[in-house]
């Protein structure tokens, strides 16, 4: 899929495996009618700030919508227990059996951390963030602690503009050994339906060649009122994606991306399939490679619990993997 750079400085640094697509909070309830209260127990509607109306979101958004179509799979039983301690702290407790991949439990102090583990890298992530909603100024701070020891650290500060968001990371930077990554975004509304940005990576290694090397990507965003398009262009890759919204039911999404370092072309195609009246949902892919993907949801309401059915199929290989997944919890 398509992985921009603050993504893949977790990856590589910190220990992340896949991308995940956050949950929009801008999503916005009807005001009850005049005269009467709101539901008991239904959540406040987020005041929202003019002076940011205009804002583009952050760089790591750009294809959001996209991503948000393609389903994430796994293998084996997953059991989640999530509980909201209040509105900004998190936890989720994770439990996963698999024959192919690691078996273990893990705790994570946000629902929206979820590295990999492998069996020679079991680390604790923590992962805090700072900044009043919809206010201008973001701070994020990750740690990752292994053998007793810091594995690897991640900052991460944000600034949103009237019409425009910068924003600036530094991964494992170490002044002695002289390594570290840095990554910069901007991003700049042009029109209230398209929006430009750039990202500049720096990286210094004693492994790379001349001690360290840079890349350099431009980006751009184009909002319609039934698609969104989103492409990048970089000295490394290219790609594009592209979402619509057919109908109230049906959203679909497509990725293209071709890398000169891996020489590599990547292509996929998905589709989220909704019936809200029965609290069902379905979300599948297939790329290049053969690699058919689909993720069934059942909200087993009145009660918090949610199902889910993961299956995926390598047509080339004859690979197939299934997994069931029951969460509790928001």
């Amino acid at each position: 899929m398509l992985c921009n750079a603050t993504t893949f400085l977790i990856k590589m640094g910190l220990g992340v495996s896949k991308c995940e697509a956050a949950p929009d909070p801008t999503i916005l309830l009807p005001p009850p009618p005049p005269g009467t209260a709101a539901p008991r127990g239904a959540p406040e509607a987020p005041v929202v700030n003019e002076k940011f109306k205009n804002n583009p979101g952050s760089y790591e958004d750009l294809s959001k919508k996209c991503k948000e179509i393609f389903p994430q799979p796994f293998e084996g039983a997953k059991v989640m227990i999530n509980k909201s301690l209040n509105q900004g702290f998190h936890v989720s407790h994770t439990l996963t059996m698999s024959l192919h991949h690691p078996s273990g439990y893990r705790l994570n102090d946000l629902t929206s951390a979820s590295p990999a583990v492998t069996p020679e890298r079991r680390p604790l992530v923590l992962l805090g963030e700072h900044g009043p909603q919809r206010e201008a100024l973001k701070t994020k701070f990750v740690v990752q602690v292994m053998n007793s020891k810091f594995a690897g650290t991640q900052f991460g500060l944000d600034f949103k503009g009237r019409d425009f968001t910068a924003s600036a990371t530094l991964a494992n930077f170490n002044l002695f050994s002289e390594t570290g990554i840095g990554v910069v975004h901007f991003l700049q509304a042009i029109t209230p339906k398209l929006c430009v940005g750039a990202e500049l990576m720096y990286q210094q290694a004693p492994q790379i060649p001349g001690g360290a090397a840079t890349a350099l990507t431009c980006s751009g965003r184009l909002t319609t009122d039934e698609s969104i398009w989103s492409a990048f262009a970089g000295t490394n890759n290219l790609g594009m994606s592209y979402y619509r919204r057919l109908n109230e039911e049906i959203q679909i999404g497509v990725e293209l991306e071709n890398s000169y370092q891996q020489q590599q072309f990547i292509a996929a195609i998905g589709y989220q399939f909704e019936l809200p009246k029965a609290n069902f949902s379905m979300k599948a892919m297939i790329d290049n490679n053969w690699t058919v993907t689909g993720v069934l949801e059942k909200r087993l309401l009145p009660m918090p619990f949610l199902l889910s059915v993961c299956g995926s199929l390598n047509h080339v290989k004859n690979q197939f993997r299934l997994g069931c997944g029951f969460s509790i919890g928001a």
